[in-house]
């Protein structure tokens, strides 16, 4: 009996022990998520879905195959499907880039994930800048002479807007909006703003 006791004083503990190793993982988890999607932004909080896994990776692959290390066509051949899914505007938080190309349909949170996954699984710098009301995507390209395109360049690099709400637009999109206008510059893969000493357009 009182072997049996033990027994079950031990069991007790150890299940004990589990439900609190668990229950410490998963608070600990949600604020990793938190910390890498939720931003704040002066009074606003921006999420971000961005995700590289098997999908964008592919789907990377399979945008660019024709394009052979060709930086321009890879980054135009990406905005140009981007681009291409029907504008509808989501009431909800931002999607991941594998549901909207499932959906076929996204808004500039949305579309500017998509697109920025797949920049990012071929290595491209690149950045959401935010805007009143808006969300765009800028890659760095080195190639300013090759593209006769306005660029913005931060802290001395160039970089190229891409907008992903407008059909068939190119790289290199004129940029519509005064500095004061930009709300934050954001690697969403850091979830971090960027940290801008110099900003030019030219």
């Amino acid at each position: 009996m009182l072997f049996q006791n033990k027994f079950i004083y031990y069991i007790s503990l150890i299940i004990s022990i589990v439900f609190i190793i668990v229950v410490f993982y998963m608070i600990f988890t949600s604020f990793k998520i938190v910390d890498r999607q939720f931003l704040d932004i002066d009074d606003k909080t921006y999420v971000n879905q961005v995700k590289i896994d098997e999908f964008t990776h592919s789907l990377a692959k399979k945008l660019t195959l024709h394009c052979k290390n060709d930086k321009i066509c890879e980054v135009q051949s990406m905005l140009d499907f981007t681009t291409n899914i029907p504008y509808k505007v989501n009431e909800s938080i931002a999607r991941s880039a594998r549901k909207v190309v499932s959906q076929n349909f996204g808004d500039c949170d949305d579309k500017s994930n998509l697109l920025i996954s797949l920049l990012h699984v071929k290595g491209y710098e690149s950045y959401f800048v935010l805007v009143p009301k808006h969300i765009f995507v800028i890659v760095h390209l080195d190639v300013n002479q090759s593209l006769n395109k306005k660029a913005l360049y931060i802290n001395g690099k160039a970089f190229y807007k891409l907008e992903t709400t407008a059909t068939n637009s190119k790289i290199g999109f004129p940029l519509k909006y005064s500095f004061e206008q930009i709300e934050a510059i954001i690697d969403p893969f850091e979830n971090k703003k960027l940290v801008v000493d110099s900003l030019t357009y030219k």
